[in-house]
């Protein structure tokens, strides 16, 4: 069967393409440029190679997801998926040079994750140049993974168009496997006082005081959880407080206190174990105190993720490493959260797969370009293999 070889030049070229583009999530930073330009010159990009379909999705107005098709062979179709959005240049003296030093290539989102969509578009010209795809291979460049991940909740809501065999989320994994990583569960809690001058001791209530006897309780339910056996990939699930505000003056008592916190999950918990973890802090400390009264407001879940070792998606990346780099891959886990488990959610097999080099979120940024081409290499074999269903 015809493999192609991915060029180390075609990849440099590209991802310096890329990283001169800004494209910092405007939920992160307010007022900044977003995913359209990086959209636009993605899609053109891709138009120019005959038998690369390409499509343009307006998720909200302004942030598009592209999604690019090549192969109409019978065989299976595998997505592969990748986000275009980067968070802050804040503190960074050269975010867009793509400075290339040695087997560095530097800028914000060189590693994170625009190296991976580098090595997509690259693998895509050159499927549709070489012809004869045994099956169906779709990249979707996606908005948002650094926020909320509208991008790929969008694609999810129209799984059934491209219907995956499977997908391959293209985070960094410096050529391992990712098959596990946390959840999360963003709530609230409002403490309620009672607003009096600062001298009226008898009829003020002070809400934040409360929302410290709030916080012990959130300390104990944290100890109690680092102390659980939890994932063997993973580790054990964890909840911390996150940002707090409260009072409206210095002389006043206050009459509200608000405090956001965070809980990580692992696979197998639920929104609603995380919601009686807490509720339960709130009603034992209301038993205690007839003034203690306070408000849990659930907000944005996203749920742990894993996938079988033996899913076949799983074992076509350890075969395609051998084969390439004559290396057998490590299975493990990632504490954060990525797309994946959206698109598990929606019944895609998926496993995480991606490039190296450091610097995702710091000051400074670069992509490993010997680790990219493996890389690449490595991805163009399993998209042949998997669709062919070998």
């Amino acid at each position: 069967m015809l493999v192609i070889e991915i060029q180390r030049d075609a990849l440099v070229g590209a991802l310096a393409e890329l990283v001169r583009i800004s494209s910092i999530n405007p939920d992160l930073v307010p007022g900044a440029s977003g995913e359209a330009d990086i959209a636009e010159a993605i899609a053109a990009r891709l138009r120019r190679t005959p038998g690369i379909s390409v499509e343009v999705q307006d998720v909200v107005p302004g942030r598009p997801n592209v999604i690019a098709r090549v192969g109409e062979g019978t065989g299976r179709t595998l997505m592969l998926n990748g986000h275009t959005d980067t968070v802050t240049i804040e503190g960074m003296s050269e975010p867009f040079s793509a400075r290339v030093d040695g087997n560095r290539l530097y800028g914000r989102g060189a590693n994170d994750m625009k190296g991976a969509l580098a090595g997509m578009i690259v693998l895509l010209e050159a499927v549709a140049r070489a012809g004869d795809f045994p099956g169906t291979l779709v990249a979707t460049f996606v908005v948002d993974e650094e926020y909320a991940s509208i991008g790929t909740q969008a694609i999810c809501a129209q799984i059934e168009r491209w219907r995956p065999d499977a997908a391959l989320v293209l985070e960094q994994t410096d050529l391992d496997v990712c098959i596990a990583h946390k959840g999360f569960v963003w709530a609230t809690i409002d403490t309620h006082g009672f607003a009096a001058h600062g001298s009226r001791w008898q009829e003020g209530i002070d809400a934040i005081t409360h929302m410290g006897r709030v916080l012990s309780g959130i300390d104990e339910l944290s100890q109690v959880l680092v102390t659980l056996p939890g994932h063997p990939l993973l580790g054990p699930p964890s909840l911390h407080a996150s940002l707090i505000s409260g009072g409206q003056e210095l002389s006043s008592y206050p009459a509200g206190c608000h405090l956001e916190i965070e809980r990580r999950t692992i696979p197998g918990e639920s929104l609603e174990e995380v919601r009686t973890e807490l509720q339960t802090i709130l009603n034992c400390l209301e038993e205690a105190d007839e003034t203690f009264s306070a408000t849990l407001t659930m907000g944005l879940e996203r749920h742990a993720f894993e996938v079988s070792e033996t899913a076949p998606i799983v074992q076509a990346l350890v075969s395609a490493s051998q084969a390439v780099l004559d290396y057998t891959p490590q299975f493990g886990g990632a504490a954060g959260w990525m797309d994946s488990a959206l698109l598990s959610a929606a019944g895609v097999p998926t496993a995480i797969y991606g490039p190296g080099g450091d610097g995702a979120h710091g000051f400074e940024e670069w992509a490993d370009l010997d680790v990219l081409e493996k890389f690449t290499n490595v991805l163009a074999r399993v998209a042949y293999d998997f669709c062919a269903g070998s």
